[in-house]
């Protein structure tokens, strides 16, 4: 999907008279100049970032489904993605890494991005996220294994609560194939080589 997205007029109204009133009870006047746009900017932004909700991701893969008679080990590594923690609504952000090996079925590479799009773009907590892709990929596509690895920083981390600046979580979940060591390490040690 583009990073356009159709704004519900009905919604945006009702979460800009929201972020006023927030404004408000955080002792701001909404109406001065430099808070008059910021409901509506604050508002269209939200819808941009939880767009994820009005999407299917087995749609995503289904729409590029070709039949190939490949069976080794298909990687998409460092895709960039930002998401929304649902426990304070703030940004958490880093890369994901996946791998699937075909049974019979690939899709189009820039799809599985679109997947981690689609889930990023929704309140989230990284560890169910990071299970969402994996079960996605594995039900639309019945591969052999599916392997999926999320690194990332947590801006409810770094500006609240303990405000650690450099830490970084990962999260891995694997079907299939990939419950063999071998095939673990082999992902692993592809993802964390140099790029091109």
């Amino acid at each position: 999907m583009d990073s356009q997205v159709t704004i519900n007029e009905e919604v945006q109204g009702k979460l800009e008279e929201h972020y006023k009133e927030i404004l408000s009870l955080l002792g701001e006047d909404a109406d001065r100049e430099g808070l008059q746009r910021t409901p509506y900017r604050v508002a269209k932004a939200m819808q941009t970032l939880t767009r994820g909700y009005k999407e299917d991701p087995n749609a995503i893969l289904n729409s590029a489904k070709f039949k190939e008679d490949y069976r080794h080990m298909v990687i998409v590594k460092d895709i960039d993605f930002f998401s929304l923690c649902e426990h304070h609504m703030l940004p958490f952000y880093g890369k994901v890494h996946v791998a699937y090996i075909p049974n019979g079925y690939i899709t189009g590479l820039s799809k599985i991005a679109r997947v981690v799009d689609c889930f990023s773009h929704r309140l989230q907590v990284q560890e169910r996220m990071t299970l969402q892709i994996k079960e996605c990929i594995q039900e639309a596509l019945n591969p052999l294994g599916v392997m999926v690895v999320v690194e990332a920083k947590h801006m409810c981390m770094q500006m609240r609560g303990v405000e650690k600046q450099n830490s970084i979580t990962t999260t891995s979940d694997f079907t299939g194939a990939f419950n063999q060591a071998k095939t673990r390490e082999e992902f692993l040690d592809l993802i964390h080589r140099d790029s091109l």
